[in-house]
């Protein structure tokens, strides 16, 4: 039988008993009350910092919405200007062909009349 135990590498042994003790304490320790304390103040501490983000993205989402209708009004007072002035530009070319018309009329019945 000792020749049995001469062929055991103790080292090996060793590290997985010492894993396996580790482990247990590990277990023992992670669900003691106090780490379930910690655990839960680290919860709410997320959930806090959750909040804090989601102000501040809800304020930002506001200013972003503002200044895009900013914008969009900015687009429509642009766009009118130039329609008043493409229409002003249009009455302007229609009053000096009216009036080109006329005088080239007048000239027409002038040299009529002669």
């Amino acid at each position: 039988m000792l020749n049995c135990l001469k062929n055991i590498d103790w080292k090996k042994t060793g590290i997985f008993a010492a894993g396996v003790a580790f482990g247990t304490a590990g277990i023992k320790a992670l669900s003691s009350d106090d780490a379930k304390n910690v655990y839960t103040q680290g919860t709410a501490l997320v959930l806090r910092a959750k909040d804090c983000v989601m102000k501040v993205v809800t304020m930002v989402q506001e200013n972003a919405e503002d200044i895009y209708e900013a914008a969009k009004n900015v687009n429509e007072e642009r766009a009118a200007k130039k329609e008043a002035a493409e229409f002003e530009d249009a009455e302007e070319t229609e009053e000096a062909e009216t009036e080109e018309a006329v005088e080239e009329f007048k000239e027409v019945e002038s040299e009529t009349e002669e």
